[in-house]
């Protein structure tokens, strides 16, 4: 009998699971770690932007504007994903 079945010994092209979960969660990782960048990069400028106010005034105002683009761009975003369905 010299015929292999599968799952039989001698296999001759092993499968590596070990490398296939180390891409996956790696993939997992990068993704994540590109997604907090863009939050610390973006609430950086956001900072920059009220740190360079002369007056409390000042930055209560500019915090204003930048919490109402914020929203208005999360309703226009929401408003295509609901068209897109």
């Amino acid at each position: 009998m010299t015929e292999h079945r599968p799952g039989r010994w001698p296999i001759t092209n092993p499968v590596d699971l070990d490398a296939a979960e180390a891409d996956e969660q790696g993939a997992r990782h990068l993704a994540l770690t590109a997604e907090q960048a863009r939050f610390h990069i973006t609430l950086g400028a956001i900072r920059a932007d009220l740190e360079a106010q002369p007056s409390d005034i000042c930055l209560r105002a500019a915090a204003r504007r930048w919490t109402d683009a914020i929203t208005q761009l999360a309703d226009e975003l929401a408003g295509q994903l609901k068209r897109a369905g």
